[in-house]
């Protein structure tokens, strides 16, 4: 399958730029896969549109302020790194690269820099607070920092920035800082270990109030948290889709959320994903074989499962999702939930309607 199958025309000004007035008041595409049947509502109609009992499984990862800029210690030029996860001291250096000096904690980061080429290795660079960073090391597309004194949570809550992709085209406002999070997060500064580098967006239409009324309705809730890294926004650069290699991203499920799924589905009730990486981990976590009747593995795991078109889903039966990217992997997995010509049929339509696209745009029910 080509990956050219799935770039769609969308008119740079259908592109949000920055969220709605108020959370939760985006509309909301609703799409019968059964029969192709198109409905228009808003975010906040959902609790009506789903059956009593439905399972709503969230992403509650936090993102990082993992935007970071620097100056070239040589050039005085301005850089731009992306600090993707800590890196214990003791980490091996990348394959034929020298080892890194040993390094104390949080002082060496794996990151993507933008113009990657102009970030070698030996290259310095100073960032706020009289922080120095040395590239010690590359692979490929990735950077290793270390730098001379810790970079964790809590410098980034106050030196990093909110990562904003790309297609907005502005700085990060002090808005953003609340706003591209979901209102059930954890993780930072406050929480211990671990954060996104891009927001789990379709989670980002859910109020306070929202829930509540899905509660009310007589739904069910739970959370997983997959922290968010390359393996959900890196471009496919293959021709053909199947020779596309997704990074790995980590996730953890407890207990209590495997039971209520596990529950679930046995009693055949929906299992509704807020967002793709809701998917991924559900759908990398579920075992054919069941050790004690648990079906999904418990406790920390890695996602590097590529969900397209031919896939069969063995835990998901409704998906809650934006409109994404001409050509990812995300629009990949959203066709093989709902069909490749039935979803580029519904986006065109959507462009059609003005809808808003990507992280801050409108949504869409899969049912």
């Amino acid at each position: 399958m080509k990956t050219s199958d799935f770039f769609f025309e969308l008119p740079e000004s259908l592109i949000a730029q920055y969220p709605p007035a108020e959370r939760g008041q985006s509309r909301l595409m609703v799409l019968d896969r059964g029969t192709g049947k198109r409905e228009r509502r808003a975010v906040k109609d959902l609790p009506l549109l789903l059956e009593k009992e439905t399972l709503l499984v969230f992403n509650n990862s936090r993102v990082r302020k993992a935007r970071l800029f620097g100056t070239a210690e040589n050039s005085g030029a301005r850089a731009e790194f992306l600090l993707l996860n800590k890196l214990p001291p003791a980490q091996p250096a990348p394959p034929e690269q020298p080892e890194p000096a040993a390094a104390p904690p949080d002082t060496l980061w794996r990151a993507m820099a933008q113009r990657a080429k102009r970030r070698r290795r030996g290259s310095r660079y100073e960032f706020p607070g009289g922080v120095t960073g040395e590239i010690v090391a590359e692979d490929g597309e990735f950077r290793f920092i270390k730098f001379d004194r810790p970079v964790n949570d809590a410098w980034l809550d106050i030196h990093g920035h909110i990562p904003l992709p790309p297609y907005i085209r502005r700085g990060d406002a002090a808005a953003d800082s609340e706003r591209y999070q979901t209102v059930y997060s954890k993780g930072g500064a406050s929480f211990g270990a671990g954060g996104s580098v891009a927001a789990p967006t379709a989670g980002l239409h859910f109020t306070r109030e929202i829930l509540a009324r899905l509660e009310k309705a007589g739904m069910e809730t739970a959370f997983i948290t997959l922290h968010v890294g390359p393996g959900t926004f890196l471009p496919v650069r293959a021709k053909n889709i199947e020779d596309h290699i997704m990074h790995e991203e980590t996730y953890t499920i407890d207990d209590e959320t495997a039971a209520k799924i596990e529950k679930a589905k046995a009693s055949g009730r929906k299992i509704l994903a807020v967002g793709t990486t809701t998917v991924r981990t559900l759908e990398s976590s579920w075992q054919k074989e069941a050790p004690a009747g648990k079906f999904l593995k418990r406790g920390e795991g890695t996602a590097s499962i590529f969900i397209y078109p031919g896939y069969t889903f063995a835990v998901v039966d409704q998906l809650f999702t934006n409109f994404h990217t001409p050509g990812s992997t995300l629009l990949m997995l959203t066709a093989a939930f709902a069909g490749k010509e039935l979803i580029l049929d519904t986006y065109a339509q959507a462009v059609k309607e003005g809808y808003r696209f990507f992280s801050y745009g409108d949504a869409m029910l899969i049912r």
